[in-house]
This record gives structure tokens, C-alpha cells and sequence, in this order.
């Protein structure tokens, strides 16, 4: 896999968790314990893909 598009798969990974992190924050009433999961939980799915 080339360099860009492991790029894009960031790119596209990193978009849902900004605004998927701030829907969860509003969600949950500000509490930042969900929205660190959520964001782990992204990370990992983000390096899997891009490891592949």
C-alpha cells in the first residue's frame, strides 16, 4: 500500500472521530470517559488498516 493512500485512510478515519467525539461528548453530558473509548476504539480500527 502506497504512502498516499494510507493518508487517506487517516484522513478518513480522523473525520469521524472529531465530529463523532463531539456528538458523543454532547451525547453523554460532557463526559470525556466515552468519548476516549470511542477514540481508542478508532485508533486501533485506523492502525489495523493502515498496518495492513
Amino acid at each position: 500500500m502506497d504512502i498516499g493512500r494510507k493518508l487517506g485512510i487517516l484522513v478518513f478515519c480522523g473525520v469521524p472521530a472529531i465530529v463523532g467525539g463531539g456528538i458523543l461528548w454532547w451525547l453523554t453530558g460532557g463526559d470525556y470517559t466515552i468519548v476516549a473509548i470511542y477514540e481508542t476504539i478508532l485508533l486501533l480500527l485506523a492502525g489495523g488498516l493502515v498496518c495492513k
